[in-house]
């Protein structure tokens, strides 16, 4: 990991540092939590990356309801947010801070859509292939909600979850218009403000008979 390009910042980004995300076009998002229920397990940490490979940490307090410069970045439109399995993490923010994030990029639907020819659709498999880099993913079930002694290992871990997947974006696109399933993707994509809603109301199979 490269220190030179991490940041660590508490509750909430600097405005120089909302800025300069700003000025991408695209930007990855990750979170990590205390576990997968969002209305029961709270937000611990977010991380981004931009293009260059500038990863910001911010990490929130517990309960926390409000990071007025994430917000804004969340919401921005001109910025595309770049998630794997979007749908847990907008819901966090949604839960959280009461944003919702758009417009959004999803590695894990484009995987799906995509790379039909395999059912590994995971972070690592797609960085592995993709990329041939192999993620060390041995701290992503810890005690994220220990922020202020964090771990190498789970700054290491945090920061790779986001650093590919803007690259991951690009690769996902190429294959997607090469198969000409891009424009469904992107429909997809939309739909996941919607999802987000029907999961924090505890909805399950609604487009089922």
């Amino acid at each position: 990991m490269n220190l030179s390009k991490l940041q660590v910042c508490d509750r909430d980004l600097s405005p120089e540092l909302l800025e300069q995300y700003k000025a991408s076009p695209a930007v990855a998002v990750d979170t990590e939590t205390m576990g997968l229920n969002p209305m029961r397990d709270r937000l611990c940490l977010v991380q981004l990356c931009d293009a260059e490979g500038n990863v910001t940490m911010i990490r929130i307090a517990k309960g926390q309801q409000k990071a007025e410069y994430l917000q804004q970045l969340l919401a921005a439109q001109n910025v595309e947010k770049v998630f794997h399995f979007a749908r847990f993490d907008v819901a966090q923010f949604y839960n959280t801070f009461g944003v919702m994030t758009t417009p959004i990029f999803c590695t894990k639907i484009a995987s799906k859509m995509a790379r039909t020819y395999t059912s590994s659709h995971g972070l690592k498999s797609l960085v592995q292939e993709l990329e041939q880099i192999e993620l060390d993913k041995r701290s992503q079930s810890s005690d994220w909600g220990n922020i202020e002694n964090l771990s190498p290992e789970q700054l290491s871990y945090a920061a790779n979850d986001v650093r590919y997947l803007i690259s991951l974006k690009t690769r996902l696109e190429k294959m997607l218009q090469r198969e000409e399933r891009w424009e469904l993707t992107q429909e997809c994509f939309t739909c996941i403000p919607t999802f987000v809603k029907l999961d924090l109301q505890q909805f399950d199979h609604i487009f089922e008979h």
